[in-house]
């Protein structure tokens, strides 16, 4: 698996990828140390990069990923003398090495940032939510991969752009919106940073400061990404015989 992953990482030499890794990050905390500074920067900059620079930026990497070997019609990579199933995981991880990388650049940034504006958000609760929008993300991954596949890029920022969209929106709805995945990153940071997806401070009072909810929404958020994940591999499968 490893030399998969290797060789996926290779393709990556002369595309935008690796630039992205620290230009997403980056770009987000300039902008917010520009726009809001102060004691507002941590929090504005967490908002702007798991809310719409983060979901953007890893569809991105996602379609970039999968692209040369789409022209090709994957004949190239099903030619090789290994499963299907096993050269999509190897996408798949290559892709979710890339968000924590971007996630690591971006919570040294914010760190950094912190002290030399105002740090309003303790380094243990930033090390928590890196870490937490890292595994709710991952899901995005084998979805992100499935829509570039069929849809091509513009297609798929789209569609998982108005999935963030509709998550934002839907967060705080409760019954059938609590196991949609894209509200689990939003929910979850009210506990953890205290912030709504707006970008306001979660109120002292509100029942979205709750701890409860975490393992579960973790849970369900590794389910999806289980369940995508397999059918997103059953998927490629099917490409050999075309």
């Amino acid at each position: 698996m490893l030399s998969v992953i290797r060789a996926e990482r290779l393709k990556w030499r002369r595309t935008f990828i690796p630039k992205l890794v620290w230009m997403a990050p980056v770009f987000t905390l300039l902008l917010c140390a520009v726009l809001m500074g102060g004691r507002f920067f941590q929090t504005g900059s967490y908002n702007w990069w798991y809310t719409m620079l983060l979901p953007g930026a890893l569809t991105l990497v996602c379609s970039l990923a999968l692209q040369k070997d789409a022209k090709l019609k994957y004949r190239g990579l099903l030619a090789l003398p290994l499963p299907p199933g096993r050269l999509w995981a190897g996408k798949i991880i290559a892709c979710a090495s890339w968000l924590l990388a971007a996630l690591l650049v971006f919570l040294i940034g914010v760190t950094a940032g912190g002290l030399l504006f105002s740090q309003t958000i303790p380094l243990p609760s930033s090390l928590a939510g890196s870490a937490l929008i890292f595994i709710t993300f991952l899901w995005q991954i084998p979805l992100c991969l499935f829509l570039a596949a069929r849809f091509g890029l513009f297609a798929a920022v789209l569609l998982n752009m108005a999935g963030n969209a509709m998550g934002i929106l839907t967060f705080n709805s409760g019954g059938f919106w609590d196991v949609i995945p894209y509200t689990i990153t939003f929910r979850l940071m009210c506990p953890v940073l205290s912030i709504l997806p707006n970008g306001l401070p979660v109120p002292a009072d509100s029942p979205l400061r709750s701890t409860d909810m975490i393992l579960i929404d973790v849970l369900v958020s590794l389910a999806w990404f289980g369940v995508l994940f397999l059918l997103t591999t059953l998927w490629f499968r099917k490409q050999e015989a075309i």
